[in-house]
């Protein structure tokens, strides 16, 4: 199929969908874009001290696992000059207060166990290599984010007053150390992720507010009015989020300069969108702005046995590679870039060097992998958390006595990240890290195949599985298109719950597979969402945005209430609740939708989020009562047992509908099913010899080595599929019919030679059989030339010498003998004498 024949700056951007509009700023390049090996258009409007930065904060117990990195031409280099290379020039460090358990400060908690100590070497490290450096507080012993922003241990125990002085006296006593160390601080974090306000374990704007302010002074006190004091929130696609989080400080005065967004384009909304929340802030309050974290995967695969934290996309916006990850950080900048006035300062990218502690062989077993990174990442703290964080999760004191120390581990382990890293897992850089120097030109590619998008869905078993018609394949150059797709694997061979992958071929030729999510029921086992079906009112769910009514009685799925939604002119909305409690473990979210005239570009879809991960599933509005079921991918909720739940709608006008029974329900562990008979059938398929069968038969088995090839290519088939699988390919070697063999040709017939009459006992036999033997002495009326043993003699004589034997059946065999034809006349004239004789005996006298 002939691609489309745009521009490679025009067609790039037809990945994400459109090319973002760029502001008529001053060009930051002079030549055109350059040859590569990935096609990056230039991105418009970046200033001159434009941030290209970089969090890079595991770097240090990276390093004491082992780890080591290769510069462009293979030679084992310095991580911190590879990206200053590569036109790096800011990291973000972030700093815990006390990253260990209070027994034992040698038992850190992972993820770098970076304290002061250790954020300030690697600020020397980044300075010396020519960066800025951004210094990002979590307040906190360990991991802050949306629903986890816990106090630490050492401010426990304060007042409010008692905690505002004491995050004044850390934030001085860091920053100072870091300056006297030679620290280039170019920028503060004030807390990490703060959605909401909560920061240092402290809740609501009136509390917080003043915890913000005082981390704010600290770095003006300490370091001047040069260096720029920085809030951090995230959850940009929800309606209203930043507006209100902006309008909060405003309204309290909190001092800062620059408002900094995360961004994951797997989870936070379309970019325009980012452009357009950002430059609210920037001009509504006289703020700068950036990306302070943003990343894209070029693998789904895991390199060191710990779960990805993206390990499936959904409609994903660029292609799964390294030309997909240089995209999405392209586009990334540009939003930025298109803020009004200049006030878009850069990006940072998150961990782009987070790689496995070993470098996994191919065909690795997961599990075992997971177990030989163990002690190293226990060790030196090089995974996302060592099993000693249950300290910071768990702090009730002695809560591990009589526990055996490897049992502590909840969802520990190592890296999340390393598929989403710049570099592949041995530490070389790909090609995507170069993705800030083509920024400034441009670069374009030669046009190869750069990824066939793999669709995935999840149902409850019994609904329909709708394939699509159309993938979008991606090329280097940076153009995509859709193709057709024929699915040669068919979906009524899923007979049972299970993951399945349903193979396919574009009409341009190139491979595809769908995965397939089949469960037995959506919601079985216990829900943890309170007041899933809106009965009880609204409490304890939040809503923001416009056109939607909780607990509405209008148009609910089971009960007397639902979620409703409607309004005259284009409007959007989340409604989300927030879960505490939950027992660490997997768990998938699921609701029931129902409405209608929806846009095609309208954006529906559930979402669950504990800690950095969160998993989406996208729904559409088909009709009245035409309910649809949309089911997320599991979801990890950690030892902090948190998540939060939301849907997500942004809609045209006159959009209509409602949505009811959400549920969060932990994943149960399936029995897999038992595949060694169907591997056994396959292998005896596969051993037959196709020449001595009919073509039919042998069509009968390629479709039952097809459906077995399906279902044992299938992550996690259920029994009944594979039973299914089982059933049709033992049918078919059963039904394996042979190709006839071709006669030899019959002779012309003559006359017999006459022979000498039989004597005694070669065959005249006697009557005591009843008269019916040919030739036979007591062997039963069906003995040919018998001699009364059963197993016949031949009909010349019984020596066997010569002739054709005759089997106890009456028929000949098969062997290199002949009868003579004197032989053959013989027995058929005699069979003509019985047969008239019988005849006329049963006929009787004619009348």
């Amino acid at each position: 199929m002939r691609r489309h024949a745009h521009a490679a700056v025009v067609a790039a951007a037809a990945l994400t969908g459109a090319l973002l509009a760029a502001p008529a700023l001053a060009d930051t390049a002079d030549d055109g874009p350059v040859e590569a090996a990935i096609t990056v258009p230039r991105v418009e409007g970046m200033g001159e001290d434009w941030i290209n930065g970089a969090d890079f904060s595991s770097i240090l117990s990276l390093e004491e696992s082992g780890v080591t990195f290769q510069d462009s031409s293979g030679a084992e280099a310095d991580l911190f000059e590879v990206l200053a290379d590569a036109e790096i020039n800011w990291a973000r460090v972030r700093v815990w207060n006390e990253p260990y358990r209070a027994e034992n400060p040698e038992h850190g908690y992972g993820a770098g166990n970076v304290d002061a100590d250790r954020a300030t070497q690697i600020g020397v490290r980044a300075t010396e290599a020519g960066m800025r450096v951004l210094v990002n507080f979590h307040y906190s012993d360990f991991w802050a984010h949306p629903g986890q922003q816990r106090v630490p241990r050492s401010w426990a125990e304060t007042s409010h007053e008692e905690r505002i002085e004491a995050l004044y006296d850390y934030t001085v006593e860091t920053l100072e150390q870091m300056a006297d160390a030679g620290v280039d601080i170019g920028m503060v974090q004030i807390g990490n992720e703060t959605t909401s306000g909560e920061i240092a374990g402290t809740q609501g704007w009136d509390n917080t507010a003043a915890l913000f302010d005082a981390g704010s002074r600290a770095v003006r006190d300490t370091l001047g009015e040069d260096v720029k004091v920085a809030v951090h929130f995230t959850n940009p696609e929800r309606s209203g989020q930043y507006a209100s989080v902006a309008a909060a400080l405003d309204e309290r005065d909190v001092d800062y300069d620059v408002f900094l967004s995360s961004y994951y384009a797997f989870w936070h909304g379309s970019l325009e969108n980012l452009t357009s929340v950002l430059d609210h802030v920037a001009t509504t309050y006289d703020k700068e702005v950036a990306v302070a974290e943003t990343s894209w995967a070029y693998t789904l695969e895991d390199g060191d046995g710990m779960e990805n934290a993206v390990a499936s996309v959904s409609n994903p916006a660029y292609s799964i590679s390294a030309q997909g990850q240089a995209l999405a950080i392209r586009d990334v900048m540009q939003a930025v870039a298109n803020v009004s006035d200049g006030r878009g300062l850069g990006t940072f990218y998150w961990e782009p060097a987070w790689i496995p502690v070993t470098v996994p062989e191919d065909g690795a077993d997961r599990e075992e992998l997971f177990w030989e990174n163990w002690p190293t990442w226990q060790e030196h703290g090089s995974g996302w958390a060592t099993s000693y964080a249950q300290d910071f999760y768990r702090p009730d004191p002695g809560w591990y006595e009589g526990i055996p120390e490897d049992d502590w581990a909840d969802v520990y382990g190592g890296s999340g990240w390393d598929n989403q890293a710049l570099f592949d897992w041995a530490g070389n850089p790909l090609e995507s890290l170069r993705v800030y120097e083509y920024a400034r030109t441009g670069s374009v590619a030669p046009p190869e195949l750069d990824g066939v998008e793999s669709p995935s869905m999840t149902v409850v078993f019994g609904e329909p599985i709708e394939l699509p018609e159309t993938v979008r394949v991606s090329y280097t150059d940076g153009t995509t298109e859709s193709q057709a797709v024929t699915w040669r694997d068919s979906t009524d061979w899923i007979l049972g719950p299970g993951t399945y992958t349903v193979r396919g071929t574009t009409d341009g030729g190139h491979d595809v597979t769908a995965t397939i999510t089949v469960l037995s029921d959506a919601d079985q086992g216990a829900n943890t969402v309170v007041n899933p079906g809106f009965e009880d009112g609204a409490e304890p769910w939040v809503g923001s945005g416009e056109g939607y009514t909780i607990s509405s009685s209008s148009d609910p799925y089971e009960g007397s209430r639902s979620l409703h939604f409607w309004h005259g002119s284009d409007y959007s909305f989340t409604v989300e609740q927030q879960l505490t409690g939950l027992t660490p473990g997997e768990y998938r979210l699921s609701a029931v939708a129902q409405g209608g005239d929806a846009g095609q570009s309208d954006q529906l879809r559930i979402t669950a989020q504990s800690g950095i991960s969160t998993v989406a599933a996208d729904f559409t509005l088909r009709g009245f009562v035409n309910w649809q079921y949309p089911v997320t991918e599991p979801i990890t909720v950690g030892a902090d047992g948190t998540a939060t739940i939301r849907a997500e709608l942004s809609l045209s006008g006159d959009a209509w509908g409602s949505m009811d029974n959400f549920a969060f329900v932990e994943v149960s562990e399936e029995e897999p099913a038992d595949l060694e008979a169907l591997r056994d059938l396959v292998a005896q398929a596969e051993a037959v010899s196709r020449e001595d069968y009919t073509e039919e038969s042998l069509a009968s088995l390629d479709a039952a080595l097809m459906r077995a090839a399906f279902v044992l290519g299938s992550a996690s088939p259920g029994q009944q599929s594979v039973d299914g699988a089982v059933g049709q390919l033992q049918e078919a070697l059963e039904g394996l019919e042979l190709i006839p063999s071709e006669s030899e040709p019959t002779p012309e017939p003559t006359d017999p030679e006459p022979t000498e009459p039989p004597t005694g006992d070669e065959g005249s036999g006697d009557d005591d059989a009843g008269g019916d033997d040919i030739g036979g002495d007591d062997a039963g009326g069906g003995d040919n030339a018998g001699d009364g043993t059963g197993a016949g003699s031949d009909a010349a004589g019984d020596d066997g010498a010569s002739g054709s034997d005759f089997a106890p059946g009456g028929l000949p065999n098969t062997g290199a003998q002949v009868l003579t034809w004197a032989a053959v006349a013989a027995i058929l004239l005699g069979l003509g004498a019985l047969a008239l004789f019988t005849v006329r005996r049963r006929s009787g006298p004619r009348s």
